[in-house]
């Protein structure tokens, strides 16, 4: 029974082969699944139904498959063996025979069904692409535009895609309008509705500003530089670690850049955020003094096993050390990975007498004890 055009079949299985990356073999099992379902369900059917689907003719044949059994106990799935061999004199007890069915009407109702499944495959396998396409960018920044921006998500026009942006990724500081161009770091991509891919955007995110670095900075984009690490209060201020192994290069200056222009160009994409341009160093006591600038630190001890460090300050610069509601301790703990204890001259005076007065005090216990 001829029920599908086999130009366009075979049209649609190279498009599908060739351009879309989809094999012959399983177009045709899909085709041939969706014309069971079909059969059944527009001749009320409950048969064992096979469907085969010639790709060179366009032919469609349905069979009913039965099983060859001694005595029948269901007529509609089993066939006996005297029937049975009629069709096939080979055939033995407990195989399967085929009997061909042609019902009436089948080929218009075999054709729109192969249709909708190469045009449900034809997008299954567009889709495909385009998240393979997106996922290799995980790590890059986009640009788009605002599509939707009344509801706590923003959405966002990529061109092929769409960008989710979630609050959590957002800048508190930021308002954000329909047409508005913005970029965003590509976090995720993942399958939304209906298999659709979607791609997570931030611009929160600490991975963000290492990208707008590599991105303005030419010596981080070529290596001489290295971000170490990043730290962030998205919309107030961020604090980022750079290094060099070439002694001739100021990874501080070069980040910062001549009356600052270029650190100038990555403050202005994030909305004014303050960035603190910090040196790494490999000795923790540096790199965490470093860490709390703009606060002038007097001392740090290191205590390597618990990864903690006793600051010292003096009284002046405490506030400033610790910066408002904690921020800038808060920020330089992140960024060195250490656990901070800020100090001031005066407390720490205190803190060494309270210790003194009571190791004088247990010396006095054990001399009344040994008395």
């Amino acid at each position: 029974m001829k029920a599908i055009d086999n130009k366009e079949l075979e049209q649609a299985l190279i498009l599908l082969e060739k351009e879309k990356g989809i094999e012959k073999k399983y177009l045709l099992e899909s085709i041939e699944t969706a014309l069971v379902t079909a059969y059944k369900r527009n001749y009320d059917s409950s048969d064992n139904v096979k469907v085969t689907l010639d790709e060179i003719t366009g032919e469609t044949h349905i069979y009913s498959v039965k099983e060859v059994v001694k005595d029948i106990e269901d007529p509609i799935l089993q066939i006996s063996m005297k029937e049975a061999q009629k069709i096939n004199p080979a055939v033995l007890e407990g195989e399967t025979v085929n009997i061909e069915i042609i019902p009436k009407n089948f080929g218009r109702i075999a054709a729109q069904t192969a249709k909708q499944v190469i045009i449900q495959k034809l997008r299954e396998a567009e889709r495909n692409l385009v998240f393979g396409e997106f996922n290799e960018r995980k790590g890059e920044i986009l640009s788009g535009i605002v599509q939707k921006a009344d509801t706590g998500v923003i959405i966002v026009d990529l061109g092929k895609l769409e960008g989710i942006m979630p609050k959590k990724e957002q800048i508190p500081t930021e308002s954000y309008s329909v047409n508005d161009k913005i970029k965003g770091y590509v976090v995720d991509v993942v399958r939304g509705n209906k298999g659709n891919p979607q791609v997570i955007i931030s611009r929160a995110s600490g991975d963000f500003v290492k990208k707008l670095f590599q991105l303005e900075i030419p010596e981080i984009y070529e290596g001489l530089i290295e971000v170490k690490s990043v730290a962030r209060d998205p919309g107030n201020r961020c604090k980022v670690a750079v290094a060099s192994a070439d002694e001739n290069i100021d990874p501080v200056g070069s980040c910062v850049g001549q009356k600052g222009v270029r650190i100038q160009n990555i403050i202005n994409e994030l909305a004014g955020e303050k960035i603190d341009v910090i040196e790494w160093n490999e000795d923790p006591a540096i790199f965490i003094a470093s860490a709390l600038l703009p606060a002038q630190v007097m001392a740090v001890d290191i205590q390597e096993e618990e990864k903690q460090a006793r600051v010292i300050v003096k009284d002046d610069q405490l506030s400033l050390a610790i910066g408002k509601a904690g921020q800038n301790a808060r920020l330089a703990a992140r960024l060195t990975g250490w656990k901070i204890d800020i100090k001031s001259e005066t407390q720490f005076r205190e803190m060494l007498a309270n210790m003194q007065e009571g190791e004088v005090t247990e010396k006095n216990e054990e001399q009344i004890e040994e008395e």
